[in-house]
């Protein structure tokens, strides 16, 4: 399936995050995911699109049944990007100490 969505926005909803906690376990069905939220069964189809979509998630067609499985590398992936992310993030604020405790040496 094509990417067409950005990751980072299909991950913004918790409905998709919390289907991904799922498929990190174990590889589920539509309807296996459906019985672990408040909404319909049509509503779960479209989160997985979504997520399928911008390739987080592949299908695997088991006889009549499509099992949802989570996509590891796509998922290091994103990992990779945000520990880029982090490291810059860090280095901002070990940088805001430095200025911090320079300027409370200057006050005494």
């Amino acid at each position: 399936m094509e990417t067409r969505r950005d990751v980072f926005q299909a991950i913004a909803d918790p409905t998709r995050r919390a289907i991904i906690l799922l498929l990190a376990v174990t590889a589920m069905t539509p309807n296996a995911l459906a019985e672990h939220f408040n909404s319909s069964r049509q509503a779960v189809s479209k989160h997985l699109q979504v997520l399928t979509e911008c390739d987080v998630l592949t299908q695997e067609q088991q006889g009549r049944e499509i099992h949802y499985h989570l996509n590891t590398a796509k998922m290091k992936e994103i990992e990779k990007w945000l520990e880029q992310f982090k490291q810059l993030l860090s280095q901002r604020f070990d940088q805001l100490d430095d200025v911090l405790k320079k300027l409370k040496a200057d006050k005494k």
